[in-house]
């Protein structure tokens, strides 16, 4: 670090200008810059007996006596300060006479809460005030004088060095400051300032000194700010977050150098005082060369403030990850009751973290001890996705049903944004108070370290999708996104544990009560009358008179009960969605799903059973979830058949009979199969009619030309390597695809 120009300070009798000036031209020719700054860094280190302290060198308050300096020193924080002093017989201003009143009761504040209880090397002061105050007097090199310091201060840590020498010039500086502002009403402050030509002084300090004032002014001011950088950067030694390399950089990364400037600068500000008490103004230093040495400590600060935010960084990151780890512990780890953790997701000050939107009310997490609690996890767009709709649904349920064991669950919503503004807020709460579960009562209740395990790819992975994620009354997280069971099967689902989810999936086969569940009105009277059942789709409205128009046809002559219900297509249009219905209904083709309320389920349910199902068969596998996965498990074979039906517009159709096979075919297909009946008429009267169809669809198959086939799974949850055909069983190719809307 190259020294920077300095100037030194003469300190003479008035009369006795000749005989300084000399003095005074040497030491600014001693004041030179050299770029030896190792050689001047070891020569500080050299000075260094900190680590050898002596039993009776005992510890400093260092941040008592730096509060104590800074109410000494508060008057350079004004923006005037010469001008804060009135002369007699000067009229004030009514604003500068305000600034001072309240200049005045800050500073009287600042005393107040000054401690009275530590101790004060008076001696160390004294030797440094005498250093100083000789040296400056005798014309010596300001480096010198900062080096005779550092010797009489070498048992202390560094922090205490600069705050020893800026303690023992905030006195003198205290001290003419003192009388100058008590010379017009105490009679022994003018007695002094009489004395000391203070009159003088002070008219001085608004004229031709003015520069050189505001000059020593902010070099103070940055004396103050890099000395709190130091001690700073000293305290974090004690931090128990640190680890050793990191305490030793951080105490010796640029601090002793800092501190060898910062007690030069104070030399210089104590030399340039005793220039404004006791010299001509022509021997006092110039502006410039304050501005220099003040700019050098800003440089010195911005450095050292770099050093404390990375320190400080790393001491967060340290905190965060601690208190990551201690979170996943709670949250992972078994408990008597559900409280701890519920208290680890929810805090506000003591307050109530949760709010009740059935009675409008703000409650505490104990309403939730020992319950099976359902976290809804989602941004502000939730009303927007179908799982809020799945949750209303649920709750409903619940609602219309309290007193059953598969009711016995409470649902708590939390919302997680990238960043809050004042318009999420009110939108969240207008969002909570149209909800009748639970909610967090603020988004603060739900600390950043909780959002970041959530938001964790190794934890609960929230990244867009809303999540719902179960705890049960113990407080173990038993299933990471329950959503896709609750959609399956509902309050069957109960206690919507992983372990509840193998073993629905292990009781199922592929049926036609799986697939089409509670989606009419009727269907529960079909499949207990074990009538057929045909879901179809498509957008063809040809198509579908022709079909509909067969299959009734084929069901008479086959002596069949059977009934035809559309179920629309995924991802459809409303507009065509809507027309094609009003068809169906006008013309009394086949009963109908809702278009706003049971189309939409239809295949979000499929898409949920393609997520749970290919999540279990991915962790049953030991390697990733390859193709012979899929081939290999008939429900996942008809999970993609219906998924690759519904993203085309062409029709299509699935007919079964309760707890038996089902046949499915594409709309061509299936329709030619219906109009070819008496070729599998006697076939279906032996073997029954599904497996005549089956057998009659696969002869179809092989004699029509191959046609392409899509498949549009989520792009969430689990994704195969592979895809095979539904219906030729050839690997599909891969495409990328993204949707922002369905019109």
């Amino acid at each position: 670090m190259a020294l920077v120009p300095q100037s030194k300070f003469s300190a003479g009798s008035r009369g006795d200008n000749r005989a300084r000036a000399p003095a005074l031209r040497d030491g600014r020719r001693q004041f030179s810059s050299t770029s030896d700054d190792s050689a001047l860094v070891n020569q500080i280190l050299l000075t260094d007996k900190s680590h050898d302290r002596p039993y009776e060198v005992s510890s400093l308050a260092v941040k008592n006596i730096l509060q104590t300096i800074e109410a000494i020193l508060s008057r350079v924080m004004k923006s005037d300060t010469h001008g804060s002093i009135v002369l007699p017989g000067t009229p004030v201003p009514a604003a500068t006479h305000a600034d001072a009143l309240e200049h005045e009761k800050a500073l009287r504040a600042s005393l107040s809460t000054l401690s009275e209880s530590f101790d004060v090397p008076n001696h160390v002061f004294n030797a440094i005030s005498c250093e100083i105050l000789c040296k400056s007097l005798a014309g010596e090199d300001a480096n010198k004088t900062t080096m005779d310091i550092l010797d009489i201060v070498q048992n202390y840590d560094w922090d205490e060095k600069v705050v020893l020498a800026l303690g023992a010039f905030a006195v003198k500086d205290g001290e003419f400051w003192l009388v100058a502002q008590l010379y017009t009403s105490n009679p022994l402050a003018k007695a002094v300032g009489q004395l000391k030509q203070l009159q003088e002084i002070l008219e001085r300090a608004g004229t031709v000194l003015k520069p050189k004032f505001d000059g020593y002014n902010n070099l103070v001011k940055a004396v103050l700010k890099v000395t709190k950088s130091i001690i700073q950067l000293q305290e974090l030694q004690n931090d128990p977050h640190l680890n050793p390399e990191i305490k030793s950089a951080a105490s010796t990364a640029h601090i002793p150098t800092a501190v060898y400037w910062t007690i030069r600068s104070i030399v210089v500000a104590a030399s340039q005082l005793l220039g404004f008490t006791s010299s001509e103004p022509e021997y006092v230093t110039e502006a410039w060369e304050l501005s220099s040495l003040a700019h050098k400590l800003e440089n010195i600060f911005n450095h050292l403030q770099e050093n404390l935010n990375k320190l400080h960084q790393i001491i967060q990151k340290i905190k965060d990850e601690d208190a990551f780890n201690a979170i996943a512990r709670i949250l992972e780890s078994p408990h008597i009751d559900n409280s701890k953790p519920l208290r680890v997701l929810f805090y506000k000050d003591d307050q109530p973290a949760l709010y009740d939107g059935l009675n409008k009310k703000r409650v505490d997490v104990d309403v939730l001890k020992r319950k099976v609690v359902i976290l809804f996890i989602s941004d502000l767009d939730v009303v927007l996705g179908n799982e809020y709709m799945i949750v209303q649904n649920m709750y409903m349920e619940k609602r219309q049903n309290l007193g059953r064991p598969e009711s016995q669950f409470e649902i708590v919503w939390v919302p997680i944004t990238d960043e809050w503004t004042a318009a999420k807020y009110q939108q969240f709460e207008n969002l909570r108070d149209n909800m009748e579960w639970y909610s967090v009562f603020h988004p603060s209740v739900v600390s950043p370290i909780v959002v970041r395990y959530i938001r964790d790819q190794r934890k609960w992975n929230f990244v867009k999708k809303p999540l719902l994620v179960v705890m049960d009354p113990q407080g173990k997280i038993v299933h990471q996104n329950a959503i896709h069971m609750m959609c399956i099967w509902g309050s069957l689902a109960y206690p919507f544990t992983s372990t509840k989810e193998r073993l629905l999936w292990d009781e199922e086969t592929w049926r036609i009560e799986l697939l089409a569940d509670h989606l009419h009105p009727n269907l529960f009277t079909w499949i207990t009358d074990r009538k057929y059942v045909c879901l179809y789709g498509g957008e063809d409205i040809e198509w579908i008179r022709n079909f509909t128009k067969s299959a009734k046809s084929v069901a008479l002559e086959a002596g069949i009960a059977l009934e035809l219900l559309y179920v629309g297509r995924s991802k459809p249009k409303e507009k065509v969605v809507k027309q094609i219905l009003s068809i169906i209904q006008t013309e009394n083709l086949s009963h109908t799903l809702e278009w706003n309320t049971t189309i939409w389920y239809f295949w979000v349910r499929l898409e949920s059973m393609w997520q749970s199902k290919g999540q279990l068969l991915s962790e049953q596998s030991t390697t990733h979830f390859k193709t012979d996965n899929l081939k290999n498990d008939p429900i996942m074979q008809g999970i993609i058949s219906m998924l690759s039906f519904g993203s085309s517009d062409r029709g299509w159709a699935v007919i079964g009979i309760p707890s038996a096979d089902m046949a499915k075919a594409n709309g061509d297909h299936m329709l030619k199969s219906m109009k070819e009946f008496t070729d599998w008429k006697i076939r279906a009267a032996d073997a029954g009619f599904i497996p005549a169809l089956n057998e009659h669809l696969e002869g179809v198959f092989k004699q029509a030309p191959h046609h392409c086939t899509n498949l549009i799974l989520p792009a969430t949850g689990i994704m195969p390597e592979t895809v095979a055909c539904a219906e030729c069983g050839r690997l599909m190719e891969r495409f990328s695809m993204f949707r922002c809307c369905t019109d």
